[in-house]
């Protein structure tokens, strides 16, 4: 086995390749750019070797760097996580002739996989089920509309080195066939550098769904199940789980064998995943296969309870797997929430700055795992599990050179119903502040009826929130809850608030039982009956709810129990209440006296000052160009100026006609959220 690894990664993956390596006594080299010089992998390695400037166009993705690291500290192998050079096959035959070991797939299984033409042809030979389609090259725009018409609309054009949902289009008729050939040719040529463009069918009721297979170099090729991906953000996936609610284990094995059969075609060894989209009659097809590890295996460990880090260093080490396919079990449901520093409030937007609080959930295991190659732990009995993969932590700084990742929190249950109440209770618990996060967005995924069927497709997010997110609005039966959990935790401050010392003499501050409770647009009159062991909150108009709880004043992480439910909240104490978020809703609660009610109610409502004529930074990042002057007339839609942030450009447009009045940035100035980059008349 070898003794020392070197990861050629960052961030979560690095963490997360670091704690199995530890596990096997391996020890571990961390890369950094200037930017990570203080993150968690490098404090985490047992060794760091910097390697150059924060972009990593300069640092990550320099294959020389990474093969001076490597020399200078001895690695006798390398774990490229996901990303980066993960895929790269120059950078696995450079370490070949080096002779160091990659932990991952041969070269030419990175090529042939690499590319979507030549990956299809390989799967089409090897009995895989595939998107009817026209692989050949293309010659123009009308034998494009040829094609479509033969294959039948609606099509997707598709760039064949494509990626992240660049160079791709639907056609539902001629004209728009003829369009997005040439717009998916000229976006390829700029994007990759490479035009060649394919025309397949366009599923309808879409779903995306992977298979998990693991081979090794004696032969041998297994699946780990599958994993449902099709919650996706501009083909970007959001929430997975394992296994999928809507496949039979016919459909299950079916794509399995297929999966395997297509690795073994290639001469593939170590994990990879091979994408399938379904339609609404379980009829599956080929999408691409990812030779590396990807995001969300972790949903796949908890269900089968196979280590696929460990497994990769193995295989790379030549081990034959220590499974065959009968020794496979898919044990509970597993569902991953991908955390990340994205506003969900401002257009997910990219946020950046240091993380002032970090506090996860606390992970608990999910039972057995298979440990250098034996069972170890026992089966939960009917408990639920917490995993957290991150690589941030408190007082950390999320940057803008990478991607916009903090965690991935995962649970495991035996039902999908217990592993989406665990998520639910898991999303309350954590606490994230400095930054903007989408654990609302995630939350409310989480209740979202779509989902809790299991129903949802690839356009689900589309579809479901097409003018973005704004945040929830509870229940009624949840909001009174949450009405009396702070009734009764006002009553605790108050309480608090009468043993102050230093007091007036002969002047003792009495806590009343009479209080109205204020929040989303809503007013409850209650009053609230305490003993030692809790409080009973009774509502005007009838009903009452039991609380109990230990919080103290001060403590920003609220776990109550409600009638025998647990209830989470995340508390921060404002003038008359508190601040509460739970279930993807933010809260004013205002808890006051009867009198001071009736006083409130009185008072003018504060008006948000007019930012019309201001175009607003939307996200700290840095101003790359500004495309008019002062004096210009501007018309609606017109790009005003593009702000760079996480590895994404975006155009900011003027949202009405005007005049520019005013200019406050150049390009190469960084601003903060909400700077005034420039004024209208």
């Amino acid at each position: 086995m070898f003794d020392k690894i070197l990861i050629a990664n960052r961030g979560e993956i690095a963490c997360r390749v670091i704690k199995t390596a530890r596990k096997m006594g391996i020890k571990t080299v961390a890369i950094y750019s200037d930017a990570d010089k203080q993150a968690l992998h490098v404090q985490m390695a047992d060794e760091a070797v910097h390697i150059g400037p924060p972009p990593a166009n300069q640092s990550y993705i320099v294959i020389d760097k990474v093969m001076e690291a490597i020399r200078q500290t001895g690695a006798q192998a390398v774990h490229p996580g996901y990303g980066f050079l993960s895929e790269n096959s120059k950078f696995a035959e450079a370490l070949e002739a080096e002779g160091v070991a990659f932990v991952g797939p041969p070269k030419g299984a990175i090529e042939a996989m690499g590319d979507k033409i030549t990956s299809k042809k390989i799967a089409q030979e090897a009995g895989v089920s595939t998107v009817p389609g026209y692989m050949g090259l293309i010659a123009d725009a009308d034998e494009a509309v040829k094609i479509s018409n033969e294959i039948g609309y609606p099509v997707m054009i598709k760039a064949s080195a494509g990626g992240g949902g660049k160079g791709m289009r639907i056609a539902w008729n001629d004209s728009e066939a003829r369009e997005g050939f040439q717009s998916s040719k000229n976006e390829a040529a700029n994007s990759f550098g490479d035009d060649r463009i394919f025309i397949e069918k366009f599923v309808t009721q879409p779903r995306h769904i992977e298979i998990q297979v693991l081979c090794d170099t004696h032969g041998n090729g297994i699946y780990l199940g599958e994993r449902e991906c099709s919650i996706q953000r501009r083909n970007q996936k959001v929430v997975e789980e394992a296994p999928s609610p809507f496949l039979d284990e016919e459909t299950r094995k079916a794509m399995g064998e297929q999966a395997v059969a297509l690795a073994k075609a290639v001469g593939y060894s170590s994990a990879g995943t091979v994408e399938f989209i379904v339609d609404g009659d379980k009829n599956f097809y080929f999408l691409e296969m990812n030779t590396r590890l990807q995001v969300e295996h972790p949903v796949t460990e908890l269900i089968t309870g196979v280590d696929l880090v460990e497994q990769m260093i193995r295989v790379a080490d030549g081990a034959e797997l220590p499974l065959r396919q009968e020794d496979v079990k898919l044990t509970g449901w597993a569902i991953e929430n991908r955390l990340y520093a994205e506003d969900p409030y401002r257009g997910f937007l990219p946020s950046i700055g240091r993380l002032t609080r970090y506090r996860p959930p606390a992970e608990t295991a999910a039972g057995p795992m298979l440990i250098n190659g034996k069972w170890q732990g026992d089966a939960p009995a009917g408990e639920t599990a917490v995993r957290n993969d991150t690589g941030v932590y408190e007082g950390g700084e999320i940057s803008m050179y990478y991607d916009p990742m903090i965690a991935k929190l995962c649970t495991w249950a035996p039902t999908r119903e217990d592993a989406i109440g665990a998520m639910r209770t898991a999303l309350d618990s954590f606490e994230v502040e400095g930054i903007g996060h989408n654990l609302p967005f995630l939350s409310a995924v989480m209740d979202h009826p779509i989902f809790i069927e299991g129903s949802m497709t690839t356009a689900f997010i589309e579809e479901q929130y097409p003018d973005g997110f704004e945040g929830v609005e509870l229940h009624s039966d949840d909001l009174r809850k949450i009405a009396a959990a702070c009734a009764a935790m006002h009553r605790v401050a108050e309480i608090r608030r009468t043993r102050v010392s230093g007091r007036m003499d002969n002047h003792e501050r009495k806590v009343g039982t009479d209080w109205v409770v204020s929040l989303q647009g809503q007013s409850y009159s209650v009053v609230i009956d305490a003993d030692r062991d809790g409080a009973t909150v009774s509502f005007d108009g009838g009903g009452s709810h039991r609380v109990t709880s230990d919080w103290t004043p001060g403590d920003q992480l609220a776990t109550l129990n409600v009638d025998g439910e647990t209830l989470v909240l995340k508390v921060g104490k404002v003038t008359q209440g508190f601040r509460v978020r739970s279930r993807g809703a933010d809260l004013a609660v205002k808890v006051r006296t009867p009198r001071q009610a009736e006083l409130a109610q009185l008072m003018p409502e504060k008006v948000a000052p007019d930012t019309s004529k201001l175009l607003l930074c939307p996200m700290p990042g840095l101003i790359v160009k500004v495309d008019v002057e002062v004096g210009q007339e501007v018309q609606e839609g017109q790009a005003l100026c593009t702000v760079e942030a996480m590895k994404m450009e975006n155009i900011l447009r003027a949202e009405r006609k005007g005049v520019v009045s005013k200019i406050n940035a150049a390009a190469g100035d960084s601003l903060a959220v909400d700077d005034v980059i420039m004024e209208f008349e």
